[in-house]
């Protein structure tokens, strides 16, 4: 199987306009990215090595060199960090991740209480959702796996093509960034392999996107009674844990703050429902 590492080199390189790298473009290009003979030169190693690098047939380039790639491709930090951990460098190799729903997020869940909140996981799967969370997409949703969800169905969202294509590499570079950092991951390694061997455009893009974090977008949802709400999805990562916060919001003044908010105030309802005392019926004497 080809290796990560020969994967991104060839994404990124791919991915760069040689005007941003400093090379003139003399005239049109058969493909688009930065030639394997320019990116080696500015990188300062033989053409000959990196086609060995992108071709899998090197798997062990050295930290300056992985530095000189990384700047050359105009990585970014994250971008940086999975490239040195795929060549081998990484700390903490062979980890897992950790999916404890720590205290702070616990009282978030609990306390958060007007706007919908997930909490994932590296592999997408949801770990735990507010009850307004639940409301929205009508569903349990703890337990489910919302990469499972895109590509395999049913599907949570209504997305036109653009954002659907936006949606899918990210949600495939944040994957291959995970299994970067917990190669030995069961959930993650799981979810991969089961979402290459049931999807082809899961597959497809596993082979081309490089990794990256998703990154903030909107979303629209179709409730069964509250009709189509639309959201903006805001993510953050959880201090003391490898897990993720997923906090949906809505403009104020709109009709999606409204539904929201309706939807709020029939959780509440059944909440307080459920924790009220029940009065027993007293037998007659």
């Amino acid at each position: 199987m080809e290796s990560d590492l020969a994967q991104v080199l060839r994404a990124w390189r791919d991915r760069l306009d040689p005007a941003d790298a400093g090379v003139a473009q003399g005239g049109p290009r058969r493909a688009p990215g930065l030639r394997r003979e320019e990116a080696a030169d500015l990188a300062g190693i033989s053409v000959n090595y990196l086609m060995r690098l992108e071709q899998g047939r090197a798997v062990a380039p050295s930290p300056s060199v992985v530095a000189a790639l990384a700047r050359t491709l105009r990585l970014d930090p994250v971008e940086t960090a999975h490239l040195h951990r795929v060549a081998g460098h990484a700390d903490g190799g062979g980890r897992v991740a950790v999916r404890t729903i720590t205290p702070s997020v616990s009282r978030i869940l609990e306390r958060f209480t007007e706007v919908p909140v997930l909490v994932l996981d590296p592999s997408w799967t949801i770990v735990a959702a507010n009850p307004l969370a639940r409301a929205v997409l009508a569903d349990d949703l703890v337990g489910q796996n919302a990469a499972r969800n895109h590509f395999v169905g049913p599907h949570w969202v209504d997305r036109d093509a653009a954002a659907a294509e936006k949606y899918e590499r990210e949600i495939v570079g944040d994957l291959r960034l995970g299994l970067g950092r917990f190669p030995d991951d069961p959930g993650l390694r799981a979810v991969v392999a089961e979402l290459r061997a049931s999807s082809e455009r899961f597959d497809a893009l596993w082979s081309i996107a490089p990794a990256a974090l998703p990154a903030t977008a909107h979303k629209t949802f179709h409730h069964p009674t509250a009709g189509s709400i639309t959201v903006d999805c805001d993510v953050t990562d959880v201090l003391g844990s490898d897990l993720r916060l997923v906090v949906w919001t809505a403009a104020p003044g709109t009709k999606d703050a409204a539904a929201l908010a309706s939807l709020a105030a029939g959780t509440r309802a059944a909440a307080a429902e459920s924790a009220a005392p029940r009065l027993r019926p007293v037998a007659a004497d």
